[in-house]
């Protein structure tokens, strides 16, 4: 069931996508369906957290190394599960008619289900890795989710601003789970919450407390990181209601709260999240004051109240937790329900702007009710929800933690921010629907429909059914979820309505009348722009100016010193920390040097390589005055190398390194014509040859060391006894575990099948990386490299204007084209028999894909582009997908039969005719890997052959042009 729970909003949201986009009304529903299975699904599964029961489901991924798929739901998970599905089944049926006719809705209700998964992720994740990885997930989601207008330049703003911070923060955070789990030794959740005091007191505490608390803050918007919430409200408000009330700025209190068991009860922790919590309390109040726009105060106002649980759990009381906990889902029923409320206003009267809007009452009074009755709830007004969470919220202010002055100043900040509070919730109330009627509104203010106002009058009932009989409805969840985080920690609470006149009621008093005293003083300032005060305070001129800092003065200054648009000074300098970074060791004494032993060498080797080294040298020569002959040479240095691979008994290298050969020669011969002419440095005549030979000599001195470092490194390897090296470990297991004895294919498919995976993957972005820069490229006239040759080119496309580029490669090569066309049947079965003996003898997926990517590239030499494609179907892009789906799927598999990741297996197979043979599911494995490197190879083909038969034609166009303009 929880494997299920996660999968469910996941591929609801890949399905939703595909939905037309005038089905508004179908994929809403379709949409709403999928969270109230979800819900139902949480229901389902409460009886068995209810007493402290803790549910576990367990895919083993990469055991070895502590990272598995583990998902775990107690009773504090479920909770939250329960807030993330229940409200998002109310704001999928509340943004069925808060969605415009022109919105892309199947776009918004794909992201809304992701996000929706994403967050279900986290809160259930049993891995601190996965838990990082649900959490960066929610980021990606919520940034597509607020810039969903991205035609709007404030909600792209926003969005950036918000992936900017949470993203940040998650890598800070997944950095201090990283250490977490090598100080517990384990990256299960289970493992760390047994192991608090083990953490409190490692060395290293104090770093894994800043780098996780700095997820924590940046996630649910604490001081300084506060500021990004505001400018999130450019997203639409069914968005809103359900990101910044009971998901992704909980998210952050909910990692407190996970971790609080382990991390809470030090002074670094009381002064860390204190300090943030008080001060994001009293400013998001404060701000939230004299805000203009509906949502803007709405957002404030949960900054406030997140600042509000963010003081609780840093007071190290297992009481100020229960309250902390129970506060979050006060806090996510009322601000909901708030913010669905500002939306049907800005829906029924076209703006969002409070000094526009007055005496709504009269025309919306069910709406007015339910909001009024929501804002009180935010305000703590008894017989409320929020008023119970509040009180347990004084109650621990008062009491004594720490002997300190931030312990002493909280139950004044508190009940400063309880009067602000109040302030900002009357402002909503009175300001918006009482008062004169408004006017010159966008549209005539009048009731939503009755479906659209259901969510919140069902959030609303919430509010004040808690308020009423806390202990019959919310005591029970609220119990399940205290009991999973405390545990024998558990202190006696109480839900009582009332404890009798003590000091907490009389702060909440206090705070209702200084709030209602302030509201009656400060209604003629509140319509100034912005709060006067704290103006400093407002991050979001430190953001901009770090990121002009950033983007602008340092990274300008760095492309002045480093960047380039010549190839050669970006190589120099790759290869020039790469021979740093391989030369510290050697400075540092963590590397000897293998003794130098001089055998007999094979005068035919020595030869080979002499042969090499020329063609090598040869080709950086050349490549000052011909590119051409720099490639033929540069070849011949790879012919030696595929011959020194057979000659050290790697038959497989070789096969692969001469079919690379092959395939890369010819794609950079379709490349070559269009490379820019060569940059001269402007110099004085006197100085040209001076400045060349030393770049020379720098270049040579820099090639030398490199290649050295090289040398040594292989000769180091080789030189090692056996049984010191890996190696042995893969030729003893290769065919016992892995089922084959090519030991190299063994290796790639079966041992160290995430690298392959991983590989191919970046291999596909590569591929259509290059395919849309190849799209994008328009050649130029002028890149062909002397005015003779575009003459000749010139008037060669105007005697042939319908030419294919093709076609001439044949005519020049001397070759009839059919004999190219009948070496496709042939290269087919090459690369079948490459990709069927691979798990035995040299060959394999990669091989076999090159070898087959040989045959298109003969048939495109040989009838030209136009010629291939009215022959051959081809689709490179389905082929990657299905090759990297395959690959993906194999891996999966081996999880129906309870084996970790990529686990393969291997036996024998038995036919009539043929008998026993050897069957590997790293075949499978191997031919998505035959399937993504042919159909990468192919697509960068296309784009190449499309680029040859628009070349010449764009030069003659743009000559016959520049003639015409002459004359």
């Amino acid at each position: 069931m929880l494997a299920l729970f996660i999968l469910v909003p996941f591929a609801g949201s890949l399905i939703a996508i595909f939905f037309p986009s005038d089905q508004r009304g179908a994929i809403a529903w379709f949409a709403g369906a999928i969270a109230l299975v979800c819900f139902l699904i949480t229901a389902g599964l409460f009886p068995y957290v209810a007493s402290g029961g803790v549910l576990r489901y367990r895919l083993d991924w990469i055991p070895e190394l502590g990272l598995n798929f583990t998902l775990r739901m107690d009773g504090f998970a479920w909770l939250f599960s329960a807030l993330i599905t229940a409200i998002g089944f109310l704001v999928v049926l509340y943004a069925r008619y808060y969605m415009a006719q022109e919105d892309p809705v199947p776009r918004f209700f794909a992201l809304f289900l992701a996000f929706m998964g994403s967050m279900l992720g986290v809160v259930l994740s049993g891995n601190l890795i996965l838990l990082a990885v649900f959490w960066e997930l929610t980021s990606i989601v919520s940034f597509l989710l607020i810039g969903y207008w991205h035609h709007n330049a404030h909600a792209r703003d926003g969005a950036r601003m918000a992936l900017t911070i949470t993203g940040t923060g998650g890598l800070a955070m997944l950095v201090g789970l990283i250490i977490m789990g090598k100080i517990v030794g384990s990256y299960e959740l289970d493992a760390v919450l047994a192991s608090g005091d083990t953490i409190r007191n490692h060395p290293l505490y104090g770093t894994v407390l800043i780098l996780i608390l700095l997820g924590a803050l940046t996630k649910s918007a604490q001081f300084p990181f506060h500021f990004w919430l505001p400018h999130a409200m450019a997203a639409p408000t069914p968005v809103s209601a359900f990101l910044h009330s009971a998901t992704m700025v909980k998210a952050g209190v909910f990692l407190l709260v996970r971790f609080w068991p382990v991390m809470a009860g030090t002074e670094a922790w009381f002064w860390i999240v204190g300090l943030a919590g008080l001060t994001t309390l009293l400013i998001g109040a404060y701000f939230a004051i004299f805000q203009q726009d509906l949502k803007g105060l709405l957002a404030y106002s949960t900054i406030s109240h997140l600042g509000l649980i963010t003081v609780l759990l840093s007071l190290g009381s297992p009481l100020a937790a229960v309250a902390a906990i129970f506060h979050i889902v006060n806090h996510a029923t009322f601000k909901a329900s708030l913010f669905m409320a500002a939306g049907i206003i800005d829906h029924e009267t076209g703006t969002r702007d409070m000094r526009r809007l007055s005496g709504l009452f009269h025309f919306m009074p069910i709406t007015a009710t339910l909001a009024m009755v929501a804002s009180a709830a935010m305000a703590g007004v008894p017989l409320l929800n929020g008023f119970l969470s509040k009180e347990m919220f004084f109650a621990e202010a008062v009491e004594t933690h720490l002997v300190n002055a931030l312990d002493t100043v909280t139950p004044y900040v508190a009940t400063i921010a309880g009067m602000f509070a109040v302030t900002y919730s009357l402002r909503f109330i009175h300001g918006v629907f009482f008062g004169q009627p408004p006017a010159n509104l966008p549209r005539k203010p009048h009731e939503p429909p009755r479906w659209m106002r259901a969510p919140v009058d069902f959030l609303v009932l919430a509010c004040l059914v808690v308020g009423i009989i806390p202990a019959q409805t919310i005591g029970p969840f609220l119990h399940a979820a205290v009991v999973s985080v405390l545990r024998e920690e558990t202190p006696y609470y109480s839900l009582a309505v009332w404890h009798g006149w003590n000091l907490p009621l009389i702060m909440s008093f206090v705070a209702l009348s200084g709030g209602i005293g302030l509201y009656l003083l400060m209604r003629s300032y509140l319509a100034v722009e912005g709060p006067p005060v704290f103006r400093l305070l407002q991050g979001q001129r430190i953001f901009e100016r770090v990121l002009v800092t950033l983007s602008w003065k340092w990274a300008r200054w760095l492309e002045q010193r480093l960047g380039t648009r010549r190839l050669q000074p970006q190589m120099r300098l790759l290869v020039f920390l790469a021979l740093a970074a391989g030369a510290s060791p050697l400075l540092f004494g963590a590397f000897e040097l293998p003794a130098l032993v001089i055998r007999g060498i094979d005068p035919a080797f020595a030869l080979l390589w002499a042969i090499g080294i020329a063609c090598a040298v040869g080709s950086a020569y050349q490549a000052k005055f011909h590119r051409l002959a720099s490639l033929v040479l540069l070849g011949g240095a790879g012919l030696v190398t595929c011959i020194t691979f057979v000659w050290l008994s790697a038959p497989d290298l070789a096969v692969t390194q001469l079919l690379v050969e092959i395939v890369t020669t010819v794609l950079i011969l379709l490349g070559l014509r269009w490379l820019p002419k060569r940059i001269e440095e402007p110099v004085a005549a006197e100085d040209i040859s001076i400045r060349v030979r030393l770049r020379r000599l720098r270049d040579v001195l820099l090639a030398v060391a490199a290649g050295g470092g090289m040398m040594l490194i292989a000769y180091t390897v080789m030189t090692r006894p056996l049984p010191e090296t890996i190696a042995s470990y893969f030729l003893e297991r290769a065919y016992k575990e892995g089922g084959g004895a090519n030991v190299v294919n063994v290796i790639l498919v079966d041992f160290r099948g995430f690298d392959t995976l991983g590989e191919i993957a970046v291999l596909c972005i590569v591929a259509l990386t290059v395919f849309a820069l190849l799209l994008r490229f328009r050649p130029q006239s002028d890149s062909l490299e002397t005015p003779e040759q575009q003459r000749v080119q010139n008037a060669f496309d105007d005697d042939h204007p319908d030419r294919d580029a093709g076609d001439s490669v044949a005519e020049y090569l001397f070759i009839p084209s059919v004999i190219m066309r009948w070496m496709f049947p042939v290269t087919g079965m090459l690369a079948a028999f490459l990709f069927l003996r691979g798990h035995d003898l040299p060959g394999g997926g990669f091989a076999a894909g090159i070898a087959m990517s040989i045959g298109f590239i003969l048939q495109y030499m040989s009838g030209g582009t136009r010629w291939v494609e009215e022959r051959l179907r081809i689709h490179p892009l389905r082929w990657m997908s299905i090759g990297l789906l395959v690959a993906t799927a194999t891996g999966v598999g081996s999880w129906f039969f309870g084996y970790p990741f990529l686990t393969s297996h291997a036996q024998y197979a038995s036919l009539p005719v043929v008998g026993k043979f050897p069957l590997a599911t790293a075949i499978l494995f191997d031919l998505g890997v035959f399937s993504l490197v042919l159909g990468a190879t192919v697509l960068i083909l296309i784009a190449l052959a499309h680029q040859s038969v628009r070349a010449p034609r764009a030069q003659a166009r743009a000559a016959r042009s520049e003639k015409g303009a002459v004359s």
